[in-house]
């Protein structure tokens, strides 16, 4: 039998981009198919929005500022810590949700046949659309903070600012996949989730609340050089509202240590498919 070339091969692989439109496409499908739980979605994060807002309206009725932010700054700093959970929620959440799944009932098997990176094509088969609603609610919560505040903003701290955003994004997305990829071992492994939830949590509140005892100072040094959790929205929030860094290198960590977590994710990722055992073996 005449063996196929190698090239004729590469023309079978399709590019990454029309995967990731295909999933698109499939999760605009899903969401006109289920009308009533997209709504339903919507509406449950609009009143979560609503009552966080509504929660440090209150509070900043009662304080000036919060450390060294003030009202309008900080709605900035939570806008952005929506802006980012959104996107990651949006994304990736669906399908690192469902990789204990695709594990259980042997579907993983299907995954790995095909001519697409396996991690690739695990962390963008579903989109949760609805969570985008989240997404347009932080931009508009982030607008009425810049209207607000008294300096300009630069078109240098916007780009810092959507660069530094994307570092958030891909940070998180490294701590839920290699959380994910334990479920080779754990099969379902719902209490990491509820760790990741946990653990982020203290992503919602600026690194400079964490001082004034050992405890706090603790969690400020590991969530901020060991596991950069508060560095991810409290970094580019500072860098939009040109409100300074201490220190100033801070800048430079926060991507360098999200880098190094991506790259271990992803070694753990390709780590755990090694050990994996086929559901017809």
């Amino acid at each position: 039998m005449k063996s196929v070339p190698s090239s004729s091969l590469q023309s079978f692989r399709p590019s990454y981009f029309s995967v990731w439109k295909r999933s698109l496409k499939n999760a605009l499908v899903r969401e006109l198919s289920f009308r009533s739980n997209f709504i339903i979605t919507v509406i449950t994060r609009a009143f979560w929005f609503a009552a966080q807002v509504i929660l440090f309206e209150i509070i900043f009725r009662n304080v000036e500022s919060i450390a060294d932010w003030s009202r309008e700054e900080y709605f900035g700093f939570m806008a952005t810590g929506m802006l980012i959970s959104s996107i990651v929620e949006s994304l990736f959440m669906p399908n690192v949700a469902n990789f204990s799944e695709l594990i259980r009932k042997g579907n993983l098997d299907f995954i790995l046949l095909k001519p697409v990176d396996p991690q690739f094509l695990i962390s963008t088969e579903k989109i949760n659309l609805a969570m985008l609603n989240q997404t347009l609610l932080a931009i508009g919560l982030l607008c009425y903070s810049l209207m607000h505040i008294e300096h300009a903003i630069t078109p240098i701290n916007v780009f810092l600012y959507l660069l530094m955003v994307a570092v958030g994004v891909v940070f998180f997305y490294s701590l839920m996949i290699a959380l994910a990829s334990t479920s080779v071992w754990f099969g379902r492994n719902q209490g990491l989730y509820d760790f990741w939830f946990y653990i982020t949590v203290f992503s919602r509140y600026p690194q400079q609340i964490y001082h004034g005892n050992a405890l706090a100072d603790a969690i400020r040094i590991t969530f901020s050089f060991v596991l950069p959790i508060l560095l991810v929205v409290t970094v580019p929030a500072r860098l939009l509202l040109s409100k300074t860094l201490e220190p100033s290198w801070l800048v430079f960590w926060a991507p360098l240590t999200t880098f190094v977590f991506f790259m271990l994710s992803r070694r753990i990722f390709l780590w755990s498919l090694s050990k994996y055992r086929s559901a017809s073996s």
